[in-house]
């Protein structure tokens, strides 16, 4: 069970990557969920640029098909470790970062259960 401290991994990917023939994120966030990963959030970008520096971004009167992708999964580091061989292996281009969070959990009247 994910305590107090926990582990967020966040990967940075294009609107338009696909793995498996589905879009990168959707395929990343069904494989945690079906991994038992604590939990994952999608969010998507109106604007951002990567390593080749070419800018993606979200105009009202261009429909961009490329914008930035976070996917934020957290959990502990030993899921997250564990996680990370599917990670290195469908990702094509793109970025990771993990870092260490404090976790707070909040229920319909109930308080924070780990403490």
């Amino acid at each position: 069970m994910l305590g107090r401290e926990g582990h967020l991994l966040r990967i940075y990917v294009g609107e338009s990557d696909k793995h498996d023939g589905r879009p990168l994120y959707e395929w990343l966030v069904r494989e945690a969920r079906e991994r038992g990963l604590a939990g994952a959030t999608v969010l998507r970008g109106i604007q951002g640029f990567g390593a080749h520096s070419r800018m993606h971004t979200a105009k009202i009167l261009r429909l961009s098909e490329d914008l930035p992708i976070v996917v934020e999964i957290v959990d502990t580091k030993e899921k997250i470790d564990a996680f990370m061989p599917i990670v290195d292996r469908v990702i094509g281009e793109g970025l990771a970062t993990l870092e260490r969070v404090e976790v707070r959990f909040y229920r319909a009247g109930a308080r924070d259960q780990t403490s």
